[in-house]
Protein backbone atom coordinates (compact mmCIF):
# COMPACT_ATOMS: atom_id res chain seq x y z
CA UNK A 1 0.00 0.00 0.00
CA UNK A 2 1.37 3.44 -1.00
CA UNK A 3 1.16 6.74 0.89
CA UNK A 4 -1.46 7.49 -2.02
CA UNK A 5 -3.27 4.97 -0.84
CA UNK A 6 -3.33 5.44 2.91
CA UNK A 7 -4.27 8.93 2.30
CA UNK A 8 -7.13 7.71 0.31
CA UNK A 9 -8.36 4.68 1.99
CA UNK A 10 -8.37 7.60 5.69
CA UNK A 11 -10.52 10.17 3.71
CA UNK A 12 -13.03 8.18 2.62
CA UNK A 13 -13.01 5.77 5.58
CA UNK A 14 -13.30 9.04 7.14
CA UNK A 15 -16.25 10.37 5.17
CA UNK A 16 -17.70 6.97 5.17
CA UNK A 17 -18.25 6.98 8.67
CA UNK A 18 -19.44 10.31 8.97
CA UNK A 19 -22.20 9.90 6.50
CA UNK A 20 -23.35 6.51 7.68
CA UNK A 21 -23.61 7.80 11.14
CA UNK A 22 -26.00 10.15 10.39
CA UNK A 23 -28.38 7.94 8.47
CA UNK A 24 -28.17 5.52 11.03
CA UNK A 25 -29.96 8.33 13.21
CA UNK A 26 -32.07 9.07 10.65
CA UNK A 27 -33.26 5.19 9.97
CA UNK A 28 -33.27 5.13 14.23
CA UNK A 29 -35.50 8.21 13.86
CA UNK A 30 -37.86 6.79 11.56
CA UNK A 31 -38.47 3.30 12.49
CA UNK A 32 -38.56 4.55 16.18
CA UNK A 33 -41.81 6.35 14.85
CA UNK A 34 -43.30 3.71 12.99
CA UNK A 35 -42.81 1.22 16.34
CA UNK A 36 -44.45 3.45 18.89
CA UNK A 37 -47.09 3.89 15.98
CA UNK A 38 -47.66 0.29 15.89
CA UNK A 39 -47.40 -0.03 20.14
CA UNK A 40 -50.44 3.06 19.79
CA UNK A 41 -52.28 1.09 17.58
CA UNK A 42 -52.15 -2.33 19.76
CA UNK A 43 -50.30 -4.38 17.17
CA UNK A 44 -47.28 -4.64 19.07
CA UNK A 45 -46.63 -4.94 22.71
CA UNK A 46 -44.74 -1.88 24.74
CA UNK A 47 -42.42 -4.67 26.55
CA UNK A 48 -40.75 -6.09 23.27
CA UNK A 49 -40.60 -2.33 21.28
CA UNK A 50 -36.38 -2.00 22.11
CA UNK A 51 -35.82 -5.71 20.40
CA UNK A 52 -38.17 -5.35 17.65
CA UNK A 53 -36.05 -1.96 16.90
CA UNK A 54 -32.62 -3.73 17.39
CA UNK A 55 -33.98 -6.77 15.29
CA UNK A 56 -35.53 -3.88 12.15
CA UNK A 57 -31.85 -1.69 12.45
CA UNK A 58 -30.33 -5.00 12.00
CA UNK A 59 -32.47 -5.80 8.63
CA UNK A 60 -32.05 -2.55 6.86
CA UNK A 61 -28.39 -1.40 8.04
CA UNK A 62 -27.06 -3.29 5.47
CA UNK A 63 -28.59 -1.13 2.56
CA UNK A 64 -27.30 2.02 3.63
CA UNK A 65 -23.34 0.71 3.32
CA UNK A 66 -23.51 1.04 -0.67
CA UNK A 67 -24.93 4.29 -0.97
CA UNK A 68 -22.95 5.82 1.88
CA UNK A 69 -19.69 4.52 0.41
CA UNK A 70 -20.75 5.86 -3.06
CA UNK A 71 -21.61 9.27 -1.59
CA UNK A 72 -17.63 9.16 0.51
CA UNK A 73 -15.92 8.37 -2.83
CA UNK A 74 -17.48 10.99 -4.95
CA UNK A 75 -17.38 13.93 -2.45
CA UNK A 76 -13.51 12.62 -1.47
CA UNK A 77 -12.63 12.56 -5.17
CA UNK A 78 -14.51 15.41 -6.30
CA UNK A 79 -12.72 17.85 -2.98
CA UNK A 80 -9.36 16.35 -4.49
CA UNK A 81 -10.21 17.60 -7.91
CA UNK A 82 -11.25 21.03 -6.60
CA UNK A 83 -8.05 21.14 -4.56
CA UNK A 84 -6.38 20.33 -7.88
CA UNK A 85 -4.64 17.22 -6.03
CA UNK A 86 -5.57 14.75 -8.52
CA UNK A 87 -4.13 16.67 -11.13
CA UNK A 88 -0.60 16.89 -9.09
CA UNK A 89 -1.52 13.02 -8.31
CA UNK A 90 -1.30 12.09 -12.28
CA UNK A 91 1.75 14.61 -12.17
CA UNK A 92 3.14 11.79 -10.05
CA UNK A 93 2.28 8.78 -12.82
CA UNK A 94 -0.89 7.72 -10.66
CA UNK A 95 -3.42 7.52 -13.28
CA UNK A 96 -7.32 5.85 -12.81
CA UNK A 97 -5.66 2.65 -11.86
CA UNK A 98 -3.97 3.87 -8.82
CA UNK A 99 -7.01 5.45 -8.09
CA UNK A 100 -9.26 2.34 -8.26
CA UNK A 101 -6.86 0.84 -6.26
CA UNK A 102 -6.63 3.26 -3.53
CA UNK A 103 -10.66 3.01 -3.53
CA UNK A 104 -10.98 -0.93 -3.94
CA UNK A 105 -8.75 -1.12 -0.24
CA UNK A 106 -11.48 0.85 1.01
CA UNK A 107 -14.65 -1.53 -0.77
CA UNK A 108 -13.08 -5.00 -0.25
CA UNK A 109 -13.95 -4.75 3.90
CA UNK A 110 -17.05 -3.20 3.17
CA UNK A 111 -18.18 -5.59 0.55
CA UNK A 112 -17.31 -8.32 2.94
CA UNK A 113 -19.46 -6.63 5.61
CA UNK A 114 -22.06 -6.46 3.58
CA UNK A 115 -22.30 -10.01 2.00
CA UNK A 116 -21.79 -11.03 6.10
CA UNK A 117 -25.14 -8.80 7.05
CA UNK A 118 -27.05 -10.28 4.11
CA UNK A 119 -26.04 -13.43 4.37
CA UNK A 120 -25.73 -13.91 8.39
CA UNK A 121 -27.77 -11.35 10.53
CA UNK A 122 -30.24 -9.89 8.06
CA UNK A 123 -32.36 -13.18 7.65
CA UNK A 124 -31.78 -13.66 11.28
CA UNK A 125 -32.83 -10.41 12.41
CA UNK A 126 -36.37 -10.29 10.22
CA UNK A 127 -37.05 -14.33 11.37
CA UNK A 128 -36.99 -12.77 14.95
CA UNK A 129 -39.07 -9.95 13.66
CA UNK A 130 -41.73 -12.68 12.23
CA UNK A 131 -41.44 -14.44 14.81
CA UNK A 132 -42.60 -11.07 17.58
CA UNK A 133 -45.20 -10.36 14.76
CA UNK A 134 -46.80 -13.77 14.67
CA UNK A 135 -46.80 -13.86 19.04
CA UNK A 136 -48.27 -10.53 18.70
CA UNK A 137 -51.07 -11.33 16.47
CA UNK A 138 -51.47 -14.74 18.22
CA UNK A 139 -51.61 -13.02 21.32
CA UNK A 140 -54.01 -9.96 19.91
CA UNK A 141 -56.50 -13.01 18.46
CA UNK A 142 -56.61 -14.80 22.02
CA UNK A 143 -57.07 -11.08 23.60
CA UNK A 144 -54.27 -11.58 25.78
CA UNK A 145 -53.10 -7.95 24.99
CA UNK A 146 -56.14 -6.04 24.58
CA UNK A 147 -56.79 -3.20 27.12
CA UNK A 148 -59.73 -1.27 27.65
CA UNK A 149 -60.22 1.98 26.41
CA UNK A 150 -57.80 1.26 23.38
CA UNK A 151 -58.56 0.68 19.74
CA UNK A 152 -57.13 -3.03 17.93
CA UNK A 153 -57.12 -3.84 14.40
CA UNK A 154 -57.38 -7.35 12.85
CA UNK A 155 -57.11 -9.04 9.44
CA UNK A 156 -54.97 -6.24 8.39
CA UNK A 157 -57.51 -3.46 9.25
CA UNK A 158 -60.39 -4.92 7.77
CA UNK A 159 -62.11 -5.46 11.60
CA UNK A 160 -61.47 -2.48 14.27
CA UNK A 161 -62.19 -3.54 17.72
CA UNK A 162 -62.99 -1.07 20.64
CA UNK A 163 -63.54 -2.08 24.55
CA UNK A 164 -64.42 0.34 27.10
CA UNK A 165 -63.65 -2.22 29.73
CA UNK A 166 -63.15 -5.48 30.66
CA UNK A 167 -63.64 -7.76 33.83
CA UNK A 168 -61.93 -10.17 35.95
CA UNK A 169 -63.25 -12.89 33.86
CA UNK A 170 -62.58 -11.34 30.31
CA UNK A 171 -66.10 -10.66 29.80
CA UNK A 172 -66.30 -7.26 27.86
CA UNK A 173 -68.28 -3.94 28.42
CA UNK A 174 -69.61 -1.33 25.57
CA UNK A 175 -68.00 -2.99 22.89
CA UNK A 176 -67.28 -1.29 19.24
CA UNK A 177 -66.52 -2.90 16.52
CA UNK A 178 -66.38 -2.18 12.33
CA UNK A 179 -66.13 -4.97 9.99
CA UNK A 180 -65.08 -4.01 6.52
CA UNK A 181 -64.11 -7.43 5.30
CA UNK A 182 -67.16 -7.67 3.12
CA UNK A 183 -68.33 -5.49 0.03
CA UNK A 184 -71.06 -3.86 2.62
CA UNK A 185 -69.39 -2.34 5.64
CA UNK A 186 -71.04 -3.46 9.18
CA UNK A 187 -71.00 -1.57 12.65
CA UNK A 188 -71.83 -3.64 15.38
CA UNK A 189 -72.44 -1.91 18.99
CA UNK A 190 -73.11 -3.87 21.99
CA UNK A 191 -73.39 -3.73 25.63
CA UNK A 192 -71.54 -6.88 26.72
CA UNK A 193 -69.43 -9.52 25.22
CA UNK A 194 -67.22 -12.03 25.34
CA UNK A 195 -63.93 -13.78 22.96
CA UNK A 196 -63.74 -17.47 22.51
CA UNK A 197 -61.90 -19.95 20.57
CA UNK A 198 -62.46 -23.93 19.34
CA UNK A 199 -58.94 -25.66 19.77
CA UNK A 200 -60.02 -28.48 17.36
CA UNK A 201 -61.13 -26.08 14.42
CA UNK A 202 -59.02 -22.80 15.33
CA UNK A 203 -62.18 -20.21 14.70
CA UNK A 204 -61.77 -17.27 16.69
CA UNK A 205 -65.36 -16.05 17.73
CA UNK A 206 -66.53 -12.91 19.41
CA UNK A 207 -69.50 -13.10 21.06
CA UNK A 208 -71.79 -10.02 21.92
CA UNK A 209 -74.72 -9.81 23.79
CA UNK A 210 -77.66 -7.20 23.54
CA UNK A 211 -76.52 -5.11 20.90
CA UNK A 212 -77.69 -2.94 17.30
CA UNK A 213 -76.04 -4.10 14.12
CA UNK A 214 -75.54 -1.16 11.29
CA UNK A 215 -74.93 -2.59 7.66
CA UNK A 216 -74.17 0.23 4.69
CA UNK A 217 -71.45 1.98 3.44
CA UNK A 218 -71.11 5.61 4.61
CA UNK A 219 -72.91 7.94 1.83
CA UNK A 220 -74.77 5.20 0.96
CA UNK A 221 -78.65 5.63 1.42
CA UNK A 222 -79.28 1.26 1.79
CA UNK A 223 -78.59 1.30 5.46
CA UNK A 224 -80.29 -1.89 7.18
CA UNK A 225 -80.48 -1.27 11.23
CA UNK A 226 -81.21 -3.94 13.55
CA UNK A 227 -81.09 -5.10 17.13
CA UNK A 228 -80.14 -8.55 18.81
CA UNK A 229 -80.16 -9.93 21.91
CA UNK A 230 -77.33 -12.58 20.66
CA UNK A 231 -74.67 -11.95 18.00
CA UNK A 232 -71.79 -13.91 17.06
CA UNK A 233 -68.63 -12.31 14.97
CA UNK A 234 -66.39 -14.72 13.08
CA UNK A 235 -62.69 -13.84 13.22
CA UNK A 236 -61.83 -16.43 10.93
CA UNK A 237 -59.20 -19.36 11.86
CA UNK A 238 -56.31 -19.36 13.65
CA UNK A 239 -53.10 -20.49 11.91
CA UNK A 240 -51.00 -23.04 13.53
CA UNK A 241 -48.47 -22.71 11.50
CA UNK A 242 -45.84 -19.72 11.20
CA UNK A 243 -44.15 -21.41 8.10
CA UNK A 244 -47.01 -20.83 5.63
CA UNK A 245 -46.62 -16.93 6.27
CA UNK A 246 -42.25 -17.12 6.23
CA UNK A 247 -40.68 -14.79 3.79
CA UNK A 248 -38.12 -15.49 1.65
CA UNK A 249 -36.39 -12.43 3.68
CA UNK A 250 -36.38 -14.31 6.79
CA UNK A 251 -35.08 -17.63 5.22
CA UNK A 252 -31.85 -18.50 5.97
CA UNK A 253 -29.30 -18.58 3.08
CA UNK A 254 -28.64 -22.19 3.56
CA UNK A 255 -32.45 -22.90 3.07
CA UNK A 256 -31.97 -20.51 -0.43
CA UNK A 257 -28.51 -22.25 -1.57
CA UNK A 258 -30.92 -25.69 -2.17
CA UNK A 259 -34.14 -24.26 -3.45
CA UNK A 260 -35.41 -23.88 -7.20
CA UNK A 261 -37.90 -21.70 -6.21
CA UNK A 262 -37.83 -18.33 -8.61
CA UNK A 263 -38.36 -15.75 -5.14
CA UNK A 264 -35.67 -17.57 -3.13
CA UNK A 265 -33.22 -17.42 -6.23
CA UNK A 266 -34.32 -14.15 -6.45
CA UNK A 267 -33.88 -13.25 -2.85
CA UNK A 268 -30.21 -15.05 -2.71
CA UNK A 269 -29.16 -13.25 -5.83
CA UNK A 270 -30.55 -9.96 -4.05
CA UNK A 271 -28.02 -10.83 -0.66
CA UNK A 272 -24.92 -11.45 -2.83
CA UNK A 273 -26.08 -8.26 -4.95
CA UNK A 274 -25.40 -5.72 -1.95
CA UNK A 275 -21.77 -7.10 -1.91
CA UNK A 276 -21.62 -6.47 -5.69
CA UNK A 277 -22.86 -3.04 -5.54
CA UNK A 278 -20.02 -1.46 -3.58
CA UNK A 279 -17.73 -2.69 -6.64
CA UNK A 280 -20.08 -1.55 -8.96
CA UNK A 281 -20.26 2.00 -7.65
CA UNK A 282 -16.24 2.12 -7.16
CA UNK A 283 -16.02 1.48 -11.10
CA UNK A 284 -18.44 4.46 -12.18
CA UNK A 285 -17.55 7.01 -9.15
CA UNK A 286 -13.67 7.55 -10.50
CA UNK A 287 -15.24 8.78 -14.43
CA UNK A 288 -17.69 10.81 -13.07
CA UNK A 289 -15.71 13.07 -11.10
CA UNK A 290 -14.13 16.61 -13.06
CA UNK A 291 -10.44 15.91 -12.99
CA UNK A 292 -10.13 19.69 -12.90
CA UNK A 293 -11.65 22.19 -11.13
CA UNK A 294 -11.77 24.49 -14.29
CA UNK A 295 -14.24 21.20 -15.45
CA UNK A 296 -17.87 21.84 -14.41
CA UNK A 297 -18.42 19.30 -11.47
CA UNK A 298 -22.42 20.00 -12.04
CA UNK A 299 -23.32 17.74 -14.48
CA UNK A 300 -21.51 14.86 -13.26
CA UNK A 301 -23.25 15.10 -9.70
CA UNK A 302 -26.24 15.14 -11.65
CA UNK A 303 -25.52 12.09 -13.70
CA UNK A 304 -24.32 10.26 -10.52
CA UNK A 305 -27.51 11.09 -8.81
CA UNK A 306 -29.44 9.57 -11.85
CA UNK A 307 -27.18 6.57 -12.03
CA UNK A 308 -27.61 5.54 -8.43
CA UNK A 309 -31.47 6.32 -8.56
CA UNK A 310 -31.68 3.71 -11.75
CA UNK A 311 -29.50 1.08 -10.22
CA UNK A 312 -32.39 1.39 -7.23
CA UNK A 313 -34.93 0.92 -9.38
CA UNK A 314 -33.35 -1.12 -12.01
CA UNK A 315 -32.71 -3.87 -8.98
CA UNK A 316 -36.08 -3.80 -8.19
CA UNK A 317 -37.34 -4.53 -11.64
CA UNK A 318 -34.65 -7.12 -11.97
CA UNK A 319 -35.68 -9.21 -9.08
CA UNK A 320 -39.20 -8.41 -9.91
CA UNK A 321 -39.18 -9.60 -13.19
CA UNK A 322 -37.02 -12.59 -12.16
CA UNK A 323 -39.02 -13.89 -9.24
CA UNK A 324 -42.09 -13.41 -12.20
CA UNK A 325 -40.38 -15.50 -14.73
CA UNK A 326 -40.55 -12.53 -17.48
CA UNK A 327 -36.78 -12.92 -17.70
CA UNK A 328 -35.03 -16.22 -18.37
CA UNK A 329 -33.30 -18.04 -15.46
CA UNK A 330 -29.91 -17.99 -17.23
CA UNK A 331 -29.66 -13.92 -17.10
CA UNK A 332 -30.61 -13.82 -13.22
CA UNK A 333 -31.43 -10.82 -11.76
CA UNK A 334 -27.88 -8.65 -11.01
CA UNK A 335 -27.47 -8.00 -14.99
CA UNK A 336 -28.43 -4.42 -13.86
CA UNK A 337 -25.06 -3.63 -12.46
CA UNK A 338 -23.08 -4.44 -15.32
CA UNK A 339 -25.52 -2.71 -17.54
CA UNK A 340 -25.14 0.28 -15.27
CA UNK A 341 -21.08 0.24 -15.61
CA UNK A 342 -22.11 -0.07 -19.33
CA UNK A 343 -24.08 3.56 -19.46
CA UNK A 344 -22.09 5.48 -17.37
CA UNK A 345 -19.01 4.82 -20.00
CA UNK A 346 -21.14 5.11 -22.77
CA UNK A 347 -22.01 8.49 -21.42
CA UNK A 348 -18.76 10.05 -20.46
CA UNK A 349 -16.31 8.40 -22.72
CA UNK A 350 -17.22 10.04 -25.91
CA UNK A 351 -16.72 13.49 -24.18
CA UNK A 352 -13.61 12.94 -22.63
CA UNK A 353 -10.17 14.07 -23.87
CA UNK A 354 -9.49 11.13 -25.40
CA UNK A 355 -11.90 11.14 -27.20
CA UNK A 356 -12.22 14.09 -28.43
CA UNK A 357 -8.38 14.53 -29.71
CA UNK A 358 -9.33 11.60 -31.87
CA UNK A 359 -12.51 12.86 -33.58
CA UNK A 360 -10.34 15.76 -34.30
CA UNK A 361 -7.66 14.05 -35.83
CA UNK A 362 -10.56 11.33 -37.98
CA UNK A 363 -12.62 14.76 -39.13
CA UNK A 364 -8.95 16.56 -40.55
CA UNK A 365 -7.72 13.68 -42.40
Amino acid sequence: MTTFDRYLLTEIVKLFTAIILTLLAIMISMLLLQTLEKVNLGVLNHQVVVRYLGYQLLRDSVHLLPPAFFIAVLVVLGRMARDSELIAVQACGIGPLGLYRGILYAAIPLAALALWLALVLQPEAAAQMQSIRDLQGEQAAQIAGLRAGRYYQHDGGKITLYVAAIDRNKHFRDIFIQDRRAPRSRLVLAASGYYTEDEATGSRTIVLNHGRRYDGNPGAADYRIGSFENYRLSLGVLETTRSARRRPASTPTTALLGSDALTDRAELQHRFGHALAFFVLAVIAVPLTALSPRHPAGGRMLLAFLAYFAFLNLQGLAEHWFASGITPAWLGCLWYQPLIVVMIFAVLVPNSFAAQRLWRRLWHR
